[in-house]
């Protein structure tokens, strides 16, 4: 291996120790008290060498942003090849999204830490732009089967991944109970149901 070789290797693993210590620090306190000095003093690097690799905290927040949506995705992706009926697609992608955000709330609430991600963050995202395509998909298919042809699956899009995301942060807010569960699994198929009915009539 040449020199330059060497400093390519060592670069990316002084990288990757700076995103596994961020991550090990959120883990154990929280996105909101990370900082460059605490990553830093975790790898035993003086805070120069951080910045060598990411401009400040936003660009490693916005790393693990783009992680937490190509994660999202594959099981999306995933869940959505399981069927070939656009509802049960539709379907098998809410109940995945839902999975995803509550096995991984350390990413959920960084990629969602902001509100509903905006056009800007498409544009750094590119992560994003396949998660919409994805979702958009089955109900493009189900608009065009259905008996309401004119209506705009860019609205229908919005309006299932807000109420998705409500429907997650409701439940991450509140008390947990034993019939939270049962509850959420009610609440959720009652969504699908209506969402679904919506488009095609």
């Amino acid at each position: 291996m040449g020199i330059a070789e060497r400093k390519i290797r060592q670069k990316e693993e002084v990288k990757a120790s700076i995103l596994q210590a961020a991550w090990a620090l959120v883990e154990k306190e929280g996105w909101q008290s990370l900082s460059i000095r605490k990553i830093a003093d975790a790898i035993e690097y003086s805070s120069p060498v951080i910045y060598d690799h990411f401009a400040n905290k936003e660009a490693i927040l916005l790393e693990f942003t783009r992680r937490g949506f190509r994660q999202l995705n594959e099981q999306l992706v995933a869940a959505k090849d399981k069927f070939t009926n656009p509802e049960q697609q539709i379907e098998a992608i809410a109940y995945a999204y839902w999975k995803f955000a509550f096995n991984q709330k350390e990413y959920y609430q960084l990629m969602y830490g902001l509100g509903m991600p905006g056009c800007d963050a498409v544009k750094q995202i590119p992560e994003l732009t396949s998660f919409t395509e994805t979702v958009s998909a089955p109900i493009k298919e189900m608009i065009a089967k259905s008996n309401n042809a004119g209506a705009d699956s860019f609205l229908k899009l919005h309006t299932f991944w807000s109420t998705l995301h409500g429907l997650v942060s409701i439940n991450m807010m509140g008390k947990n109970n034993d019939h939270k569960d049962e509850l959420n699994a009610m609440v959720l198929k009652d969504f699908l149901i209506g969402f679904v009915s919506g488009i095609k009539s």
